[in-house]
């Protein structure tokens, strides 16, 4: 049976979020009294859960520590960091040739769906989408397999038609 949708990650595939991730993480370092890494050295921290790469870069297991790193993280990214970040080139005309061909296409991300929804409509990709998915505030779907198994659902689509382009490897359970 042939693909009829396209799950796309959204950091690291469709944009750069370097940037803002890094300087937020920074932010939110310095905030708590640490010396912050240089931002290359904080490459490592795109992709996972936050509270994961706050536990590493903390040191602790601290949850008052963790979630206050999250919290000034949060309140810089909300306002700055979403919007430090830059499409990948060629991606929009990727996009229009996928719709054009009539996949359905949908963001699956585990950047949160709140911040998810804005960057997309920033870089003006809103009509490119059918969906835009992403993990809640809270941690509720931050597993990628989770997430996209909600999409699935969600969307009524059989796994055997749907195609994830993204930078991790996710296996269904």
């Amino acid at each position: 049976m042939p693909f009829s949708a396209i799950l796309f990650d959204l950091d690291g595939t469709l944009t750069d979020p370097k940037p803002g991730i890094t300087s937020c993480i920074q932010y939110a370092l310095s905030e708590l009294g640490y010396k912050p890494p240089n931002a290359d050295e904080l490459n490592w921290c795109i992709g996972p859960p936050l509270r994961e790469s706050f536990l590493q870069l903390l040191n602790t297991v601290d949850r008052t520590v963790i979630e206050q790193a999250l919290l000034l993280y949060r309140r810089r990214f909300a306002t700055i960091g979403l919007f430090e970040n830059s499409l990948y080139p060629q991606i929009l005309e990727v996009l229009k040739a996928i719709c054009f061909a009539g996949y359905k296409t949908f963001v699956a991300t585990s950047k949160p769906y709140i911040y998810a929804t804005q960057i997309i409509e920033y870089f003006g990709l809103s009509l490119l989408f059918d969906g835009v998915y992403g993990r809640e505030l809270d941690g509720a779907r931050s597993i990628k397999g989770d997430l996209i198994h909600h999409i699935l659902l969600t969307e009524k689509l059989s796994p055997s038609t749907v195609m994830m382009v993204g930078d991790n490897f996710v296996k269904l359970r």
